[in-house]
């Protein structure tokens, strides 16, 4: 019979035991904002002490949310930590949203206090009147400079920190604790929150951890790398690897906003080896003319949010590169599967070896993964049996917050439903061939045909609209509307253009809704119940 000691500590999977280790073996290694600010980790640490004192202080109590507005940050850092080690939830502020949007996230979060940082006090002044559940506001600021501003501030964040004693011991509670929210757009109607529990981020950064750390001849990410993200830390906790990074100890660099030539001089100065884009992100960065002095020999990149480009794979190998392609979606925290070649692959040609690195990836430790048909059959891994990628694991988010239709919707049959349609190869890896729903991905970005579809009605001259995407070398996919127009009626696809523009002009759709390309047909085929057939429309147009 097992006995059990009766002082015996259980350990819940609390964030607060990412710090622990580096902290104590690595205290000088540095966090550094802009190459301007320096931190080692001992006064990081301490600095997340002191943040976590100054929520207190400000009345933020356990299940309270906490917002934060601001680019790229060491600040960012500190919060994707103190907020949840006091039992409170952070809230990741897209700061791409609409202010329609950005509206309804805050208050649908139930948003108390918000970190904002003064680049964007004009789109909170905007819409401050409207944020009756917000209490109180805290300045982040790179200057010395007084913000032009009415909003009454509890406080400017280095000032708190300043004034505030750290806190020597953070509480112990229920791991299954709410952490974080963020919220998703990637289909129709009012955004979405998913939110994840401390549990689920450990067991998240544990799992990718391993991942990262497991690939062959030397490849692999390690304490002694230097971490610079080029995802938005805003977006899905930029993928993790925040949490990642601190809890190897590696050196972590944060460039604020993305200024190619900023993001070039960091790489060179800071000499970083370890970091993760959408396409475009990289795309941009080996196009700029300044990148021609840079050495990218040994920098490691991850590349998700779409598709990785062969053509772009092999440009990045081009220049000393290792890259490869990663898998995830807000849902899954995200990082569900990442590519990786084999030890003989690393000797194969450059075309070879971009086939595999292009790939969406391999399932990462603790993930199930299955690509089933409509029946929920699962497909053989033939290399071309395709179906609805659904998966398990312990970090994918429960639900939608406050959104149990949508949340069963997600979890039909005890398995989250990606949307995404897959196929898998022999050896399990997975390909993304096509999504379910009809939302267009531009550059890593969410845009949705319905939506675009219901502008282009509004026009005097549009009898039907339908929105497909199209391929694109730079963006990775753009939107096609096909139109069919009135009786009698005229326009020309620089007047429809003109028209989408108005809608982005005040925010209704965001900025790269502006890559919408226009065709014209006599008639839309429809489906025998009378939808729209876009499979037809893809075989022709796309």
């Amino acid at each position: 019979m097992e006995t059990r000691a009766a002082e015996a500590y259980e350990y819940p999977l609390l964030i607060k035991s990412i710090l622990q280790s580096p902290i104590g073996d690595y205290p000088s290694r540095e966090v550094v904002y802009r190459g301007e600010r320096r931190f080692t980790y001992a006064q990081f640490r301490e600095r997340v002490a002191r943040l976590a004192s100054a929520l207190v202080g400000l009345g933020i109590k356990a299940g309270d949310t906490v917002a934060v507005m601001d680019w790229d940050s060491n600040r960012y850092l500190e919060c994707y930590f103190a907020v949840p080690m006091i039992g409170a939830v952070l809230h990741t502020i897209n700061i791409r949203l609409s202010p329609e949007q950005l509206t309804y996230t805050i208050d649908h979060a139930d948003d108390s206090l918000i970190f904002v940082n003064a680049e964007f006090l004009p789109l909170v002044e905007a819409i401050r009147s409207r944020l009756d559940k917000v209490k109180q506001y805290v300045l982040m600021t790179d200057t010395d400079a007084a913000p032009g501003t009415t909003i009454r501030f509890a406080g400017e964040y280095e000032d708190l920190l300043s004034h505030a004693k750290p806190m020597r011991e953070f509480p112990d509670f229920d791991e299954n604790t709410r952490a974080t929210t963020f919220y998703t757009t990637g289909t129709t109607g009012l955004p979405k929150g998913v939110y994840f529990s401390h549990r689920q981020l450990v067991l998240h950064t544990l799992a990718t951890t391993a991942s990262l750390a497991s690939t062959s001849e030397g490849r692999n990410f390690s304490r002694d790398d230097v971490y610079m993200p080029l995802t938005p830390m805003y977006h899905v906790h930029a993928w993790g690897l925040p949490y990642v990074a601190t809890m190897l100890g590696m050196k972590q660099v944060y460039p604020g906003k993305y200024i190619p030539a900023k993001l070039l001089e960091l790489i060179g100065k800071e000499k970083v080896t370890v970091s993760h884009c959408v396409p475009t992100i990289l795309m941009m960065l080996l196009r700029d003319p300044g990148s021609a002095s840079v050495d990218f020999k040994g920098w490691k990149i991850v590349i998700g949010g779409s598709a990785l480009p062969k053509a772009l794979c092999l440009e990045a190998m081009a220049r000393g590169i290792d890259i490869r392609s990663g898998y995830g979606m807000s849902e899954t925290s995200p990082v569900i599967a990442l590519s990786h070649l084999a030890p003989e692959l690393y000797a194969a040609d450059d075309e070879i070896q971009a086939e595999h690195r292009t790939r969406s990836g391999y399932p990462i430790a603790l993930v199930q993964a299955r690509v089933v048909d409509p029946q929920g059959r699962e497909q053989p891994w033939d290399n071309h049996s395709a179906g609805e990628l659904v998966l398990r694991s312990p970090w994918l988010t429960q639900g939608y917050l406050k959104d149990q239709p949508n949340s069963d919707k997600l979890w039909a049959g005890g398995w989250l439903h990606t949307q995404d349609v897959a196929i898998r190869d022999s050896s399990g890896a997975i390909k993304i061939t096509d999504r379910l729903k009809d939302v267009i991905k531009v550059g890593g970005e969410w845009l949705s045909s319905l939506e675009l579809e219901d502008l282009f009605l509004t026009h005097p001259a549009v009898a039907e609209a339908a929105v497909i995407g199209r391929a694109d070398e730079k963006w990775g996919e753009i939107p096609l509307v096909v139109i069919v127009l009135r009786p009698g009626k005229s326009a020309s696809a620089e007047d429809l253009q003109t028209h989408l523009a108005g809608f982005i002009d005040r925010g209704i759709m965001p900025r790269y809704a502006k890559e919408t390309q226009v065709a014209f047909a006599p008639a839309i085929p429809k489906t025998s119940v009378g939808k729209i057939d876009k499979l037809a429309l893809r075989s022709t147009f796309a």
